[in-house]
């Protein structure tokens, strides 16, 4: 299990997660609207490709920041 830092620019929370879910599950179980920004695993931009990668495969075994930033248009 890993500590994973989630939320937005404006909300976070720390949670426990399974290195065997992926990037986008973790964002959907936590009701966050990722479509409307850009999303950060550790400072580094996800692309769709990496959204739908497990936190093991995207290289993370302790600790991370999975943000979304939301752009100031509303994702417009």
């Amino acid at each position: 299990m890993i500590q994973v830092t989630v939320g937005t620019n404006t909300e976070k929370k720390t949670i426990t997660v399974n290195p065997s879910k992926t990037l986008k599950e973790v964002l959907v179980s936590e009701h966050i609207d990722f479509a409307k920004g850009d999303v950060y695993l550790d400072g580094e931009k996800l692309t769709a490709e990496k959204i739908n990668k497990t936190f093991t495969d995207a290289g993370i075994t302790s600790d991370c920041y999975l943000i979304s930033v939301v752009k100031a248009n509303g994702g417009f």
